[in-house]
């Protein structure tokens, strides 16, 4: 895509063009452009944080994740509990099960067994 296409884009989803959105969402996410997804996940399109959820779950970025995580999104709190658990980050489960993540509270929970189940 073109840059004056992509300012097109960009024109018309700002003037309410839905279909204009899409098509923003799609090409930022092809380009694994984090930048524009953001805004456009800040301006309300779902769409866009799921595709910025799934973008940084490929890439193992966790500061991204927390950041959705903590402005409320699920799914990205789901994708932090599975790359901690596959990481075996036990400070970053500790950090959600804190804030009430149930998920990140059954790992640690399951560890602790694993854990005294191998000293016993």
């Amino acid at each position: 895509m073109t840059d004056p296409d992509l300012s097109d884009l960009r024109r018309r989803s700002a003037n309410g063009d839905r279909d204009a959105v899409d098509q923003l969402i799609e090409v930022a996410a092809e380009r694994g452009d984090l930048d524009e997804l953001r805004r456009l996940a800040d301006g309300g399109y779902t769409d866009a944080v799921d595709q910025l959820i799934e973008l940084a779950g490929e890439r193992g970025d966790l500061e991204e994740l927390r950041r959705l995580a903590d402005r409320g999104s699920r799914d990205a709190a789901d994708q932090l509990v599975e790359l901690a658990t596959e990481r075996a980050d036990v400070a970053e489960l500790r950090r959600l099960a804190e804030r009430g993540n149930r998920d990140a509270a059954d790992v640690l929970a399951e560890l602790a067994e694993e854990q005294d189940d191998d000293r016993g």
